[in-house]
């Protein structure tokens, strides 16, 4: 149902004005970059991970979670509105690159691989959860030979496929067969995958694989945590280096001012997870 009331939502919903008042840094950074002040910028979401970017519910025309308010803090900082294009978790960075959209907001990993399309910074620490059927029948430990002969359910472009692929050798050496990965546009649709017989683990941001339990408490269970070297990401188009560092500088006041923390706390993230501003570009 989200994914078709995604489709349906204009590419314009509604902004939403950050709840909080903002850092006294903010007024400075808007003297520096006038340029921003005023206007009004797209970004491009993938709307089915519940506690970062969603449709909400009581009002299917806008959107809510933890990056949906930071983005909304970040453009009040500097004086210009979002707007929203919802997209499939693939299609965020060849939107933005596409000049569709101007910024991806969206529990994006930043990687060296991903920054040959886009600028990233980052705020975010990455834990990912092993999301199985509830008693793990499979006896699937993390990222490793216990994956050999599973299928696992991935979306589309994320970090978690190639490390999986990449076990296919270290299987087929210890005499077992190689991981089945089915791909999938959105989160909603691999949860359902292993709800539904098809797949036997999901492995994505351990936030929202401990949604998943929770929400199916007799069905799905989470095996363990693993952590990535990897974080989470703002893109920006590559070039723009000006909004760049315009993005970074009003979310160092957003850390600083503790704004970030109290929007995690909000969405019930673990404030452990923040990391401070650093570029992801390409080489």
């Amino acid at each position: 149902m989200f994914a078709a009331l995604a489709l349906a939502v204009a590419a314009g919903a509604l902004p939403r004005k950050a709840e909080a008042a903002m850092p006294d840094g903010c007024a400075a950074l808007q003297a520096k970059y006038p340029d921003l002040k005023g206007k009004t910028l797209t970004n491009a979401v993938n709307p089915h991970t519940p506690g970062y970017e969603t449709i909400d519910p009581q009002d299917p025309s806008k959107y809510i979670g933890f990056d949906i308010d930071l983005g909304e803090a970040i453009g009040e900082c500097l004086g210009f509105s979002l707007t929203y294009k919802p997209v499939t978790f693939a299609a965020l960075l060849t939107t933005l690159q596409a000049g569709q959209a101007d910024i991806v907001i969206s529990d994006i990993y930043a990687t060296k691989e991903r920054a040959k399309a886009a600028d990233f910074i980052t705020y975010l620490k990455v834990f990912d959860g092993v999301l199985v059927a509830k008693g793990n029948p499979k006896k699937i430990d993390g990222i490793n030979l216990s994956l050999c002969g599973t299928v696992a359910a991935e979306n589309t472009g994320y970090v978690e496929v190639p490390l999986i692929q990449a076990l296919e050798e270290e299987c087929k050496k210890a005499g077992k067969p190689a991981p089945e990965i089915l791909l999938f546009d959105n989160n909603a649709n691999c949860i359902q995958a292993i709800l539904a017989g098809r797949a036997d683990t999901y492995i994505n941001d351990v936030n929202t694989v401990d949604g998943a339990v929770k929400a199916y408490p007799d069905k799905l269970a989470k095996a363990t945590a693993v952590t990535l070297p990897y974080s989470v990401g703002i893109a920006v188009p590559r070039g723009k280096t000006e909004f760049r560092d315009a993005v970074m500088a009003a979310l160092v006041e957003i850390q600083k001012s503790g704004m970030q923390a109290e929007m995690m706390k909000k969405w019930n993230l673990p404030t452990d997870q923040i990391e401070a501003p650093k570029l992801v570009l390409a080489d």
